[in-house]
């Protein structure tokens, strides 16, 4: 009876191991659990989601310095989603793809001539 009590333990742990963490939500502690994520790119990501949330992979990747494709991939892999979606490598983010997903910065426009 014990082993079985250990046995479904160790799985309710495994499965808990490879649930999804969403940037959006993510605790400083549990972005640093993933595989890939230490602390300084865990306090860019916190930062960066002080301006917001993630709207997708593409302004994740904008707005924290130093995640790219290759780099997303890997830790899409692991277990990282922004909005509960993995990164799509089939479909590579570009720059402009990414200022868009950007917000907008605040710049006064010109006032238009008559």
């Amino acid at each position: 009876m014990l082993k079985k009590i250990l046995a479904a333990t160790a799985m309710l742990f495994a499965v808990a191991s490879w649930a999804a963490v969403d940037v959006n939500k993510a605790t400083e502690a549990e972005l640093d659990s993933l595989k890939g994520v230490g602390p300084a790119l865990s306090k860019r990501i916190i930062e960066a989601r002080k301006q917001g949330e993630f709207k997708d992979w593409a302004d994740f990747m904008h707005r924290v310095k130093g995640v790219k494709d290759k780099s997303a991939t890997k830790l899409s892999g692991e277990g990282l989603t922004v909005n509960g979606q993995p990164f799509n490598a089939s479909a590579p983010v570009t720059r402009n793809d990414a200022k868009k997903a950007a917000p907008a910065a605040a710049a006064p426009k010109a006032p238009a001539k008559p």
